[in-house]
């Protein structure tokens, strides 16, 4: 399929480009916050540094082939709520300024915000794929970085080749946690205290899905194993994580991930499952997972 975009999608483009930029430069740079690379695959940690730096995400609309005019609303909803996730970024970035460790920016930030974008740019790819041929790679466009500012760092936390010594949080400091919205019941509470750190505790997908083609199989399994995973890694953050951030600190960066890797996980089951048989319905509703003290 051509990859040319009609003249209607390219105007929508300019516009979605806009907005992200706007989103991009809008963010107020602080006295104080954090900053850094992402860890992945540079080996570059996250470090709290003295301007907050912006969001960047690689553009999607521009990727895109020509979209059906029965998938155009959908599209341009998620396409909308791109934009909207890298504000709302931008925001935490400033929010949660002297938070967390050295790696806070990557786990709490930029690593939600790529499981957010993944899920996001499935559903556009499979609206598209409903009447045409399903775009591939765009799981590619969801990794972000951060535009860190060359600023100092903040006094207390010195950087001795390449490592960085952070100052521990005040007790003030994990208080004005946010993400933009209101906090899940399952993390309420939680300050990252040492003493019960609790497990992670999720619905049981595998015995919701329906009888399973055997095209679908492997790949089934292969996502069902991914979401053990998940939760193990999960675990894992909240022994590691410590002391880290204030009361929402689980929810912002631990619980809240790990809901939007399950979603794209079980999307990718569903998608699977709907290429010779009928998609199941209603799996993202098992996304959610709870803190078990």
């Amino acid at each position: 399929m051509s990859r040319a975009l009609p003249k209607y999608n390219k105007r929508r483009v300019g516009l979605a480009g806009g907005a992200a930029a706007v989103a991009l430069t809008g963010a107020v740079i602080a006295g104080t916050a954090l900053a850094g690379e992402s860890s992945e695959g540079g080996g570059a940690d996250a470090r709290t540094l003295a301007g907050p730096g912006t969001v960047s995400c690689p553009d999607v609309a521009p990727q895109l082939p020509a979209i059906p005019a029965s998938a155009q609303a959908e599209v341009d909803r998620n396409l909308a709520l791109l934009d909207q996730q890298i504000t709302e970024a931008n925001k935490r970035l400033v929010d949660t300024v002297g938070q967390g460790g050295p790696n806070f920016v990557q786990n709490a930030i930029l690593g939600p915000l790529e499981d957010k974008r993944v899920a996001t740019v499935n559903r556009i790819a499979t609206a598209i794929g409903r009447t045409a041929d399903r775009p591939a790679g765009l799981d590619s466009l969801a990794a972000c970085t951060l535009d860190a500012q060359g600023d100092p760092a903040v006094p207390g936390q010195e950087e001795t080749g390449g490592t960085e010594t952070s100052a521990p949080p005040t007790g003030d400091a994990g208080d004005d946690a946010g993400a933009g919205g209101g906090d899940a019941g399952a993390g309420a509470g939680q300050d990252g205290d040492a003493s019960g750190v609790g497990t992670i505790s999720c619905p049981d997908v595998a015995s919701q899905l329906p009888a399973i083609p055997a095209s679908a199989q492997a790949e089934v399994d292969r996502n069902l194993a991914l979401l053990d995973q998940q939760i193990t890694e999960a675990n894992k953050r909240l022994v590691d994580t410590v002391g880290q951030g204030g009361p929402n600190f689980v929810q912002n960066a631990i619980l809240g991930p790990l809901e939007d890797k399950r979603v794209a996980t079980v999307n990718r089951i569903a998608t699977a499952i709907g290429r010779t048989a009928d998609r199941p319905a209603g799996l993202d509703s098992l996304a959610a997972c709870t803190l078990t003290k």
